[in-house]
């Protein structure tokens, strides 16, 4: 099967397409796409399919999108407290 894995980077998006076995989990498609090679610095804490928050045991489907999603710099809500003078 083949999946597409995307790590959202600040300048853009990178994605990687590999073909794994029917059954594969989300920690092996982010091993195949060497993502911890090609970004040392980046926490895969933080990864789901198709914009929802998986585990790494999470079995794919052909033609998922597994997300590495980069940390939250700031809450929202405190942002626009902060904005509001609150």
């Amino acid at each position: 099967m083949r999946v597409l894995v995307v790590v959202a980077l600040p300048s853009g998006q990178e994605v990687v397409a590999v073909d794994l076995e029917e059954g594969a989990s989300l920690a092996q498609a982010l091993a195949a796409a060497r993502v911890a090679e090609r970004h040392p610095g980046l926490a895969l804490d933080r990864v789901g399919v198709w914009g929802r928050r998986r585990k790494p045991g999470c079995v794919l489907r052909d033609g998922d999108r597994v997300e590495v999603y980069r940390p939250v710099r700031a809450d929202a809500k405190a942002m626009r407290r902060a904005r509001a003078g609150l």
